[in-house]
Formats: structure tokens, C-alpha cells, sequence
């Protein structure tokens, strides 16, 4: 007879009471639960501790992980990691009790319920719905970036959307991009949204000299080049030398260069955008500087 910890693992990972009966005993089951081997979700529902907190609590309230939990479980970046796992059930559900979570009431497709995690474009559209501009528009554009959504399919969701959240879910709609690199790049470019500075492309190739640079934010007009700094590494000495010609190589070619730190982008967000704002209207009034 095979253990309980293999038979669920043969059923996915969760089971009932009565599923389990058929491949293992109730002392079995029991000692099983006292050792830690196995976790008791509800009433008659078990569940293995590998399969995370997240989707263990869906399985106990019969739902599906979902908004920030579902874009970790995706790998789209978040700001702050949900202190609760979210957990979405059918409209007008009565769930049984179990642990602590954030409830969401929402139609449910059979796909969802079988993964137990919120599509990527519904996970998209329901961080939309709860989180700050910034912060969405930071899980849209990576969500983009996976190539497994299009930015049509975001339109068409976002315009059919009703209820909380829609106005912001349609600035991100219309904002949004796959080309941004990182999580602190669309924060950076969702200030200058909301401060209505324009201009600036998302991974612009700049042409220096005979070769290319690419910088995160870019101006045309005003040679402008913002440059998102995250806490990584160059990690090697040529990678190092290379960045640091490339910035050379902008500067030569008559553009200016800003940097900008995670400390920066998320604790003085007002500095930032002061800064750029200045440095625009400085290099647009003075056209003629830079022949």
C-alpha cells in the first residue's frame, strides 16, 4: 500500500478524505498529519506542504490564487510580497472557513480552477483593479514581456472591465509595454506618466559614433538618457568597462546621462521627477548647444 504523502502526490497533491481511503488508512492519514508529512486544509481535504501556502489555501477554501499572490506565482514583480495569500471564489460563495486570507468574489473559469491560479492577463487586470499606477503598470509590462500576452488581448480585457479599478486599469492598458527591462524601470516611467512628462521611449537605441547604445528611457529631442540603477552588479570587470563606454559614448554623442537609484525612483520620487523635468526644459530651450 503506498504512503500518504505518494498517493497524494498521484492525485496532484491535494485529495479528500474519501479519495485517500481508497489508497491508504485513516491511521495511516493521521499520523501522517501529526508528523507534518501531510496538512489538513478543511474538513476532509488534505494537501502536501510542497505544493506553498498560496495554493494550499485555495485548495482549502476551494478557489483560486489570485491579484498579488497570483503574480507571484507567476513571477511578475511586486513591490511588497502579499502578507496573505489572495484567494478568489465564485460570486455569491459561501466559503468554508480555513485560513487567513485576503477573499476575492469573482466568476471563475474551469482552466483557473484546474491550475488553482488566475490567468496571466486575469492576474494582470486584477493587480490593475487594487494596486497603485506605478506598481501595475510594472506587473503589465512584465506580463507583456513574457510574449505569452499581447497588448490587444490587455485593450480588450481592460475595456470590458467594470466595477473598482477600471480608470486605473485602463491608464496602465494604455501605457503599458513589453519592452521595459525591470521592475524599477516602469516605476521610473510611471512618474513621468503622472507628471505628464512625454517624450521618453523605453529601451531607445541611441545612434554613438558607428556603434548603438541602448538606454532605458531615451528622449530624442532633448538627448536625454534615464538609466533605472537596481542593486545588481555589473558582475565582471569587461561588463563594467563596457557600461562604462557606452555612457561615454552617449555623452560624446551630445547626450545627457542621469541616473537614477531604487533608493531614488521609490523614496524621493519628487527629486526624481524634478530633476528630469528640469533637465528637459534646460536641454529644449537651448537647442543650438548641442550641434
Amino acid at each position: 500500500m503506498a504512503t500518504v504523502v505518494e498517493a497524494l502526490a498521484r492525485l496532484g497533491g491535494s485529495a479528500t478524505s474519501a479519495e485517500l481511503a481508497r489508497a491508504t488508512t485513516p491511521a495511516a492519514l493521521k499520523a501522517a498529519v501529526q508528523r507534518g508529512e501531510v496538512e489538513r486544509l478543511a474538513r476532509g481535504i488534505y494537501g502536501l506542504p510542497s505544493l506553498g501556502a498560496d495554493r494550499l489555501a485555495a485548495i482549502a477554501y476551494d478557489g483560486v490564487v489570485s491579484h498579488l499572490s497570483a503574480a507571484v506565482a507567476r513571477e511578475l514583480p511586486l513591490l511588497v510580497r502579499p502578507e496573505k495569500p489572495h484567494i478568489t471564489v465564485p460570486v455569491h460563495r459561501r466559503p468554508r472557513r480555513g485560513r487567513p486570507v485576503v477573499m476575492h468574489w469573482a466568476a471563475v473559469s474551469s482552466a483557473e480552477r484546474l491550475s488553482r491560479v488566475t490567468s496571466l492577463l486575469r492576474t494582470v487586470v486584477d493587480c490593475a483593479r487594487i494596486l497603485p499606477f506605478g506598481e501595475a503598470l510594472a506587473v503589465a509590462d512584465a506580463a507583456l514581456a513574457t510574449g505569452r500576452l499581447s497588448h490587444d488581448e490587455l485593450e480588450a480585457a481592460v475595456t470590458a472591465m467594470r466595477g473598482p479599478g477600471r480608470p486605473n486599469a485602463v491608464l496602465i492598458a494604455a501605457a503599458a509595454t513589453g519592452l521595459s527591462e525591470s521592475f524599477l524601470e516602469s516605476i521610473l516611467r510611471s512618474l513621468l506618466l503622472t507628471e505628464g512628462i512625454d517624450g521618453f521611449e523605453p529601451q531607445l537605441l541611441v545612434a554613438t559614433g558607428g556603434a548603438r547604445a541602448r538606454v532605458d528611457l531615451g528622449h530624442r529631442s532633448a538627448r536625454i538618457a534615464l538609466e533605472a540603477e537596481g542593486y545588481e552588479f555589473h558582475g565582471s570587470a569587461s561588463a563594467f568597462a563596457a557600461d562604462c563606454r557606452r555612457y561615454d559614448d552617449l555623452v560624446t554623442a551630445g547626450w545627457l546621462v542621469l541616473r537614477f537609484t531604487y533608493q531614488q525612483v521609490l523614496g524621493d520620487p519628487r527629486w526624481v521627477v524634478g530633476t528630469v523635468r528640469s533637465a528637459v526644459a534646460q536641454r529644449l530651450a537651448a537647442p543650438n548647444d548641442r550641434r
